[in-house]
Formats: structure tokens, sequence, C-alpha cells
């Protein structure tokens, strides 16, 4: 298809999509429609994520130019995520578990191979913000559908959270209350960005529309289910925000403004207060009665954990050992002390454990490179940021990188938008 034909106004864009097999600008539209379907997917699907991306993957082979892409492999933002998942791998030689489990436990890691061609991909494209968008619109759309399954559990496609031991967690609609709180959290916090840049414009009525989609994620927390695991990194993102974006004053009257709404939030939400008391509640059932509980038994997971790191602190004790070290601290133990997992639930020591200081060096410099790509200005940097911020506060508590839904938050959100903030430096170009 020719340039001029492209432009001809009569000409759709389902037949641009249909010509990819002759057209190069087809093919780039169609990655980009099949990343944006990945984050419309997300907050939903497992599988249906996994189905598309590598459909992705096989949709972006034909369009590679080797030269290019070998330039782009050899920045440090994409071959830390390889290194990674390379340690993972090679980490299996000296493991001691099963090689089934030793397998399996690479698993969580492949999906940092996918970080490299997401970052080259939309280096070239100025669709990269659709993906964002389509993620924020299937967020609104997840929300809706919680204050529906809030009202009538029996509309949940997790049945167990409301009828079974999980009852308290009504407003759950296909993954967990972790999942969907750290989705309605990126979305409310990355919004304060373009309420700020709008007002300043004095497009009172769009800052006023996305104020509100944002303060609706929030209450919809506040009021139906939320993690604490996003209520004690939720404050960070704010502070983040009003450090880099907002001038002393303004700044000072927010966080009061933020104060005073939080403690009307706190008499109101009988959810908040109890989500919060169990910060103090679950150590002393966990100290005193030995009884399973969320911070009670994170606690004794690091605590072994940390003496397992110690027995082996350079390489680690091998992909996928953490089960069996566990299992072995088992032994004449009950109760929570008994309790036997593959994840320590922190992300460091899930990683030190497997594979030691090399393993902990390689997944900081990540962090670290990451961070360094989204320190320049606009919106496209502030949701860069944001995502890795979030996944770093969120992995004192979780292992979210190698979880399926953070590990893809993450994967996708610093693809995109590093390759966004790539090529706008490379064409000199700003980012709002």
């Amino acid at each position: 298809m020719t340039e001029a034909a492209r432009n001809e106004p009569g000409l759709s864009g389902l037949a641009l999509v249909m010509s990819a097999r002759r057209d190069p600008a087809a093919r780039i539209l169609n990655l980009d429609l099949l990343a944006v379907l990945i984050a419309i997917l997300l907050p939903w699907s497992t599988s249906g994520v996994l189905i598309v991306a590598v459909l992705w993957i096989i949709a972006l082979l034909p369009t590679l130019e080797i030269r290019p892409f070998a330039r782009s492999l050899a920045r440090p933002i994409c071959i830390l995520p390889i290194a990674l998942f390379g340690l993972a791998l090679v980490g299996t030689l000296w493991s001691s578990a099963p090689w089934g489990e030793r397998i399996f436990a690479v698993g969580p890691t492949a999906k940092f191979l996918m970080m490299p061609l997401l970052l080259y991909h939309f280096e070239r494209t100025s669709r990269g913000m659709w993906v964002f968008l389509a993620f924020l619109a299937s967020c609104v759309l997840l929300m809706a559908a919680s204050w529906l399954v809030a009202f009538d559990p029996d509309l949940s496609l997790k049945l167990y959270f409301s009828h079974g031991p999980y009852q308290v967690a009504n407003g759950i609609v296909v993954k967990n209350y972790i999942d969907q709180s750290q989705e309605f959290v990126l979305c409310a916090v990355a919004l304060a960005y373009p309420v700020m840049t709008f007002l300043r414009a004095n497009k009172t009525w769009l800052a006023v529309l996305l104020a509100a989609i944002a303060a609706s994620l929030l209450i919809n927390m506040m009021f139906v289910v939320v993690s604490r695991t996003a209520l004690v990194t939720m404050p960070i993102m704010l502070a983040l925000f009003a450090l880099l974006h907002l001038r002393w004053r303004t700044a000072i009257a927010v966080s009061c403004a933020a104060a005073v709404l939080a403690a009307v939030l706190w008499s109101a939400s009988p959810q908040l207060r109890a989500t919060v008391s169990k910060f103090f509640t679950d150590y002393q059932v966990t100290s005193t009665r030995n009884n399973e509980t969320g911070i009670g038994s994170r606690l004794i997971y690091w605590g072994k954990s940390l003496r397992f790191f110690a027995e082996a602190p350079v390489l680690g004790y091998g992909t996928g050992a953490t089960r069996r070290l566990f299992e072995t601290t088992a032994v004449s133990e009950v109760g929570a002390r008994a309790q036997i997992v593959s994840n320590p639930h922190n992300q460091t020591l899930n990683v030190a454990v497997q594979w030691g200081v090399i393993g902990v060096a390689v997944l900081y410099a990540m962090w670290i490179a990451h961070l360094l790509l989204f320190r320049g200005e606009g919106l496209v940097n502030w949701i860069g940021l944001l995502v890795v911020v979030q996944n770093i506060s969120t992995s004192l508590f979780n292992s979210h990188l190698f979880d399926f839904h953070e590990g893809w938050m993450y994967v996708l959100g610093v693809g995109v938008a590093g390759g966004m903030v790539i090529g706008a430096r490379r064409d000199d170009a700003p980012l709002q």
C-alpha cells in the first residue's frame, strides 16, 4: 500500500490493519493494537494476556531490523532484565530441588524477555499512550464491576472470596484484592499529573473528569476492598508526586487536605479500619498463638530466608530451592512456624535465597536503571517512574516481579513508557 493510499480519507482503519502482509505501517499498527489488547486483558485474564503476548511476539518478528534491535539490546535497561532471566536459568544447575520445580521457578522470570522487545517497538511508534489509556479504561470497568459484586457477591467469578474463609473480601470480580488494589492505586496516582496539567492550563472540566475517575478508584478501595500493601505504598507514591511536581506551598496545602480526607474516610469506612487494624493484630496473633496471619507469617518467612541467605550468600541455593529449604525447617514445628512456602513474600529475599548476592545485585541494578530512564519531565516519564516505584515499594511485602499480574504491570509499563521516552529523546521531541 502506498503512502498516498494511506492518506486517502476513504481508507478505513480496518483496511490498514488487514494490509499488514504488504504494508510495514500496517504491521506496526497491528503490533500497537495487540499491545492495547494486552493492557485491556491484564486486569481480567491471565491466559488471555499470555495468548496475546505470544501473538504480539510472532507479529513483531517480521518487523525487526537487526542492527537497530542489536543496538537496543545493548542498553542496560534491556541487558539487566535478560540477565535476571539468565541467572534463573543458570541457577537450575546448582539447585537441589527436583528438575520440575527448578523449571517451574524459571517461568516467572521469562516475562522479562518481553521487556526489551517492548522497548524496541515503542521507540518507533507514536501510539504508546493508547496502551495506557486502554489499561485505565479496563480498570475503570473493573471498578464498576467491583461495586456490583460488593452489592451482590454472587456475581463474582471468585466466589470463595465472598462465601469462603475470605468473605471479608467482597468486591473481588476476577482475581484477588492485592492485584485489584495495585491496579486502582497505579491509575489513581498516575492521573494526578494530567489533573495538575489541565488545571494549570485552565482546562477545568478535563481536570474535574480525571479527578473524578481517580477519586472513584480510591473510594472503591476505601469502602469495598483494599490490600494493606496498597495502603502502605500509596502514600509513598503520592509523596513522590508532591516532591517532583508541586510547589512547596501547594504540597503543604494538598497534604493537609489529604490528612482531613483520610480522617473522614477512617470514620466512614469500616473496611478501611478493619484492614489497618490487621497490621497490629496479625503480629500479636502469630507471636502469641502461633497462628497463620498475613504480617506474622511474613516475619517468620523473612527470618528463615535471612538464615538461608547467610548460609549461601554468594550464589544462593539455586533456582526453585526455596520450598525445599522451608520443608527442612518445618520438621517438628507446628502452626505458623511449620508453614512451607516457595515464596518468602519479599522480592529481595526471594532473589537472595536462590541466587545470592549476585542475584540481588542484578535485581537492584535493573531497578536503578529503570528509575534513571524516567528522570525527565512529562506524563510518560511520570507513568514509567510510578510503575517502577510502585513495584519496588510493594516488593517489600511481596515478590511482585515474579507474580504474574504485578510482574506484567511492570514489564508492560516500563516497556511501553521506556520505548516512548527513548524515541522522544532520539527525536528531541517533548513528552507531554
